[in-house]
Formats: C-alpha cells, sequence, structure tokens
C-alpha cells in the first residue's frame, strides 16, 4: 500500500462515492431481510457477535486525527517503498505512526477488491478506514467488505493517509459492534422530513450531523448559564414537579392522581411559588433550571413540556433582574461567537465589530450592551395610536382589529391584547429589547409601582420578535396578594374553576414574612434557539412532543413559556 508525501487535508472531504445503486432500489423489507441475512452470517461464519461487547481504548474522531505525524507518516512511506524496492518486507520498527481505536457508524462504503474504503461517524464527526486485505485477518476483511450504512464497526490501526492526502486510519483490525437492521433514512437519500427527523430523533443525530452539534451546544449553554449563577452568588435548589395546586402562572396543567395517598395532583407549569418560599425561610439568592408542563398549543416557540429557569433574589428588584439577564443574555452571545467559529459557523460580528451580532434565520440580532428599553405605554401610544388609559378609545381599536371578544374583558385585559396586535411588532427583532411597567392588572403577582398603582414593577424582553422571559419587583404583601388571588378566581371560567384553587399556604407564608425581592423568568428553549440559529422549539428539544403517527399538528392555543407565568 503506497502513500504519498502531499500535505494532509484539515477536514475530510469524502473520496468514496455511495454504495451500488441496489439499496436504492431495494424495497425497506428487501433491505431488512438483506441485513438479518448478514447478521446470521457474521456470526455463524465470521465468528463476530452482532452486537458486540465493551471496547477499551477507543478514541473520539477528532482525537484520533490530532494524532497524525506527518513526520512519521514521511518516515513509514520512505520505508516502504524501500523494502519494496529490494523485495522485502517493511521493518515493524520503522513504522512509528500511532496506532488508534476508534468507533463509529458506517456513513460511507466502497469495496475495491482489496482494498475497502469506510467512513465511520461518531459525535464529533466522520473518519476515513482504509481496510486492506493484506493487513487484517480473513474474517475481518469480509465484514469489511460487506458492512451496512449504519453498522456500528470498531477499527484500530496506524494513522495516516490516502494518496489523496486524507487522513485515514490503515486497519489493522476490524470488528463489529452492532448489526444495524433497519433500513438507512431515506434508503440512503438521508433523513430530510422535519416531522420524521423529530420522530426519528436517534437517527437524525447521526444521518444529520448539525443535529448532534446543536444539542451538544445546548448542553455547554446551560452549563455556562449555572456557571454565571453561581458566580454571582445564587443556590440552585429543586422545587416539585408533581404539586397539589396548580400555581405559578395562568396556564391549563397538566393533571394526575397518587393512588397512595388518593389525591389529584398537577404537573408543575411555574416553580414560582416554591422559590418563594425559599426566599421566606431565609435563602437570599435562589435559581432552578426545570421542566415545566403546560396542556396547552404547540407551535414554533411552544412546547408542552419545556426548559425554564427562574430566578429569585431578596432585597432585589426588577431593576436587579434587569441588569442579571443582560450580562447573562450578552456573556451568552460572546461565547457563541468562539464556538460558532471554532465550527466554521456563520457570525455576523465580534465585540470589536459592535458586537456580539449572531444570526438567527434572515436577522443578524446584535447582543451588545446596553440592551434597548422602552415603556410599555410608551409603545401602546405608538401602535395603537391612542392612550392605554382611554378605555373606550382602546375597546375601539380593538373591535377596529377584530378582537370581538373584547366586551367580555376587562379594560386593562383588552389594553394588553391591543399591545400585543399593535405594539409588540413596533419592537425591533435584531436588538434584545426591555419592555418595562405592565399594567398591575395583568401581573397579579407583581408589586405595584409606587409612583403609580396602576401599573407594576414588571418587564419582558423580547429578542427576535419571541418573548424570552420577564422579570418581577415581587409582591410580598399578604393582604394583597390574597385579594388578588381573590379576585383572579373570579374571573375564571368554569373549566379553568376545575384547576384553579387558592393556594392559602402560600398566603401564610406570607404572612410569616417575604423580603422584597426580584424575580426572573428566562425560557431556556427559546434562548438555546436564538444562540443556536434554530427555527422551532423542536429543533432544540432532543424528543418533542408529537402526535401519533398519520395525525396533524395544530398550531394554535399556546401559552406563554418563557419563564415565569403573569
Amino acid at each position: 500500500m503506497s502513500e504519498s508525501k502531499s500535505e494532509p487535508k484539515s477536514e475530510p472531504k469524502s473520496e468514496i462515492a455511495p454504495e451500488t445503486a441496489s439499496p436504492l432500489e431495494q424495497s425497506e423489507s428487501e433491505i431488512v431481510a438483506s441485513r438479518r441475512a448478514k447478521l446470521k452470517r457474521f456470526r455463524e461464519e465470521l465468528g463476530f457477535e452482532p452486537y458486540g461487547q465493551r471496547e477499551d481504548g477507543l478514541l473520539a474522531r477528532s482525537d484520533a486525527r490530532t494524532r497524525f505525524s506527518e513526520s512519521a507518516h514521511v518516515a513509514f512511506d520512505l520505508a516502504s517503498k524501500e523494502a519494496k524496492a529490494a523485495g522485502t518486507a517493511a521493518n515493524a520498527a520503522a513504522d512509528t505512526r500511532a496506532v488508534v481505536r476508534v468507533a463509529g457508524r458506517v456513513v460511507q462504503h466502497r469495496d475495491m477488491g482489496k482494498l475497502v474504503f469506510l467512513f465511520l461517524r461518531d459525535a464529533t464527526g466522520d473518519l476515513q478506514i482504509s481496510v486492506s486485505k493484506s493487513s487484517v485477518a480473513a474474517n475481518a476483511f469480509e465484514l469489511a467488505k460487506h458492512a451496512d450504512y449504519g453498522d456500528i464497526l470498531v477499527a484500530e490501526g496506524p494513522i495516516g493517509r490516502t494518496n489523496k492526502g486524507e487522513i485515514c486510519v490503515w486497519a489493522t483490525s476490524i470488528s463489529l459492534g452492532t448489526k444495524s437492521l433497519a433500513a438507512p433514512p431515506e434508503k440512503w437519500h438521508g433523513l430530510t422530513d422535519p416531522e420524521l427527523r423529530y420522530r426519528r430523533r436517534y437517527v437524525d443525530m447521526y444521518a444529520n450531523p448539525e443535529t448532534a452539534k446543536v444539542f451538544a451546544m445546548r448542553a455547554r449553554i446551560v452549563s455556562r448559564i449555572r456557571r454565571f449563577m453561581d458566580a454571582r452568588g445564587f443556590l440552585e435548589v429543586e422545587t416539585p414537579v408533581l404539586q397539589p395546586i396548580a400555581g405559578g402562572a395562568a396556564a391549563r396543567p397538566f393533571t394526575t392522581h397518587h393512588n397512595a395517598l388518593d389525591m389529584p395532583l398537577f404537573m408543575r407549569i411555574a416553580p414560582e411559588l416554591y422559590l418563594k418560599r425559599c426566599l421566606v425561610g431565609g435563602m437570599r439568592k435562589v435559581y432552578e433550571i426545570n421542566r415545566n408542563f403546560r396542556n396547552e398549543g404547540i407551535d414554533r416557540s411552544h412546547n408542552p413540556e419545556f426548559t425554564a429557569m427562574e430566578v429569585y433574589e431578596a432585597f432585589g428588584d426588577y431593576g436587579t433582574m434587569m441588569e442579571l439577564t443582560e450580562s447573562l443574555i450578552h456573556d451568552l452571545a460572546v461565547s457563541m461567537i468562539d464556538e460558532r467559529r471554532a465550527a466554521g459557523l456563520r457570525v455576523d460580528a465580534d465585540l470589536a465589530e459592535g458586537g456580539p451580532t449572531l444570526p438567527w434565520g434572515e436577522l443578524a440580532i446584535n447582543y451588545a450592551k446596553p440592551f434597548v428599553r422602552v415603556k410599555f405605554e410608551d409603545l401602546f401610544r405608538q401602535g395603537a395610536g391612542c392612550e392605554m388609559r382611554d378605555f373606550a378609545a382602546v375597546r375601539a381599536k380593538a373591535r377596529e382589529l377584530g378582537l370581538h371578544h373584547e366586551a367580555k374583558l376587562d379594560d386593562w385585559l383588552v389594553v394588553n391584547e391591543v399591545f400585543e396586535e399593535c405594539a409588540e411588532p413596533l419592537i425591533d427583532p435584531c436588538r434584545p429589547t426591555f419592555v418595562t411597567d405592565y399594567p398591575s392588572a395583568v401581573s397579579p403577582l407583581t408589586r405595584p409601582s409606587r409612583t403609580d398603582p396602576a401599573l407594576c414593577e414588571r418587564w419582558d424582553i423580547f429578542i427576535g420578535g419571541m418573548e424570552v422571559g420577564p422579570a418581577y419587583t415581587e409582591l410580598n404583601d399578604p393582604d394583597i396578594q390574597l385579594a388578588k388571588f381573590t379576585e383572579q378566581l373570579k374571573g375564571a371560567d368554569d373549566e379553568e374553576s376545575t384547576f384553579r384553587t387558592l393556594d392559602e399556604d402560600f398566603v401564610e407564608s406570607l404572612r410569616v414574612g417575604m423580603p422584597p425581592a426580584g424575580g426572573l423568568g428566562i425560557g431556556i428553549d427559546r434562548l438555546v434557539m436564538l444562540l443556536t440559529d434554530s427555527a422551532s422549539i423542536r429543533d432544540v428539544i432532543l424528543f418533542p412532543l408529537l402526535k401519533s403517527m398519520g395525525a396533524s399538528s395544530p398550531d394554535a392555543g399556546a401559552s406563554d413559556e418563557s419563564g415565569k407565568g403573569a
């Protein structure tokens, strides 16, 4: 086997064509039958256990490639040529190339007779394996010749390069990790249908490497969030997922039943009321990154099961939470600049160029500090063309917008709906924007403004046209809180009244005394969407909820999932 002295390429560009056309022409049942026949042959004739065993000393593809040494490769190539010219075997001691052991799925395969080329894929990328009949055992060579797309193989050998400069492992042994029995994605055309990709994520992740990269980035983003919060002195806590009262947000819960206690329970819609109890108990700064469950609609930014972070700081307020949020999101964006560049992904601008600016679809979102700040009332006036306290004009605007149910709503609820229709679209999607000082009536857990009780100390942050999270100066007056809870329950319809109940224990905790505090909720899934340039929330949730096969997925009725409830 001759290996040239051309320079190695930094990343593999396949010199291997897809397998011959026969798999494309076969039916799925024929492919599965063929694979089962191979499994039997591998086991009975070649002596390979088709479901593998423990393998020690495996390297990731990325680590294996770093073991390549140009000088060792050139020295071995020269020694091989000299031995061939002399008609003798190459001296094994002359081979100083690093020996690596790797495993991965077969994603490309070509049988050249006495030489088989494979590409194995792991979570870090693809690596070529070159298998010469003269270098491996007979059964190993047969395995390499007849491996299928999707089979998991283990290969060991010195790392060098091919005549075309491709870094590869020159195999001295090949074994079977797992025989794949299922037909390959779209019979080798790839897994491209979005619904099928979500449903068969386990195939999507190896058939489309970008998918696995997104979830690796998500994991690192969540780790950075934890490090940021820990560095700020916050304590991460855990609160119940199963709760006797569906509290902390205005959302429809999932219900269940505890058999031993014979009591109904609700899946958590928000951790807010429990985290506030932590403040009552003396914890000064707490946060929780958790899964919440809301029995409502599904669309590109809503999933019934979602991840959020809630944060509470005693003796803080919504201004404290604003600084915390701005610094956190800015720092995350800065970290993504380096990560995206290292991965060869698009970056619009870094800090030195006025950034950090990251792409999200067609948008280029600039996360430079300070973020934009605008008052709810000012934005309402700009969008609706009237004053939000002129309720007659607001209702007229609602009717003009086709909000025919406005007659059944409280004045301030109509204000909020008109705001969502007319004012939110004015927010620049390319700049993170804090909308501050919402009406008190739409935020029952929020402390009213000390200068204007009709407003409250609340903001929502919008990025890319999405609400990413709200923050409040928390209400800690037990009498006002009880009155607001009672008022909220009176406004509930028959369906809501079945799961909305006054949380008397929470009110009692406020009577014990909760310090003044700032509180924050951030939708982690939405934040990951923005930072990884992912169009849908289902692109950043490993296994999103899907309807049964053949049923359509509605895109309606979703509540806010950015974190804290209103």
